[in-house]
């Protein structure tokens, strides 16, 4: 932990994805990130990350909450306890997000992007882990200049990685991660299309302004750390401390995922 984190009281948080019910691998995930701040006799943060509109529902939002009450856990600020950093809905905060675009506007971090997924397939450059595409440098566009009239327009925006770059942070778990921009990350979305904050940005906007101090997550988003610590250094901004979780599989040895999961909910509040 840094020196600046260490002088700041313990703050954790719960973010879930409010597009299904709750598997397995959110009840590990969420009971550690609850033990994790009641062993540091800190606060526990519930926000709620629908970002989605076509995804996201109210049934699932207030699913996410009975259950995991049902579970035992508790939150000490939350979209049902209310706190000092409302709202608990990123479906809510876009103004912040915005202004967090623009301001990587202004450093020139961030550029328009109008390829396609197809585009991007076709230029085959593959990350090390051989899952992704990585977008290539030869893609981005310009961004200098004044405000478009209308930005951020109707189009995605990326941010702009320094290629050969070294990614480094100590993952409290899982001990010192490396990822090289070119070889496992490249440029990636911070805005889409349709108006609304893609996930690594919002994620490190709430993280900062709720002042949470330490982020528990599985290990399947490493990759996601990596390119959120690209955005708090951007800003300027002190990252957080990452412990990451190790995943549970399922019976096919796949992760689970509310995708492939067709089980009844598995708890309910009484």
């Amino acid at each position: 932990m840094s020196e600046d984190k260490a002088k700041q009281p313990y703050r954790g948080r719960l973010a879930p994805t409010p597009s299904g019910f709750l598997h397995l691998g959110h009840v590990h995930t969420f009971r550690t990130a609850w033990e994790r701040s009641r062993l540091n006799k800190g606060k526990l943060i519930y926000r709620m990350d629908d970002l989605d509109p076509d995804r996201c529902t109210s049934e699932y939002a207030q699913a996410c909450i009975d259950d995991m009450r049902g579970m035992g856990l508790s939150w000490d600020e939350g979209p049902d306890v209310g706190g000092p950093v409302t709202p608990y809905y990123q479906s809510k905060r876009g103004d912040l997000y915005f202004d967090a675009l623009k301001a990587l506007y202004e450093l020139d971090l961030v550029y328009p992007c109008n390829k396609s997924r197809k585009e991007i397939r076709s230029a085959g450059l593959m990350d090390s882990s051989g899952i992704e595409f990585l977008y290539p440098e030869y893609f981005r566009q310009s961004s200098k200049g004044a405000f478009p009239k209308d930005f951020p327009g109707n189009c995605n925006w990326r941010f702009r990685t320094q290629w050969g770059k070294k990614v480094e942070f100590q993952d409290i778990k899982k001990a010192e991660q490396i990822f090289l921009v070119g070889k496992d990350l490249s440029d990636f979305l911070v805005w889409r299309k349709d108006g609304v904050a893609a996930y690594e940005l919002a994620t490190v906007v709430d993280d900062y302004l709720m002042k949470i101090t330490e982020v528990v997550r599985g290990e399947d988003l490493l990759l996601s750390s990596a390119r959120q610590c690209l955005l708090f250094d951007a800003f300027g901004w002190c990252r957080p401390d990452f412990y990451h979780c190790e995943l549970l599989l399922g019976e096919d040895g796949k992760k689970l995922s509310k995708s492939t999961r067709s089980l009844p909910r598995l708890f309910s509040a009484p």
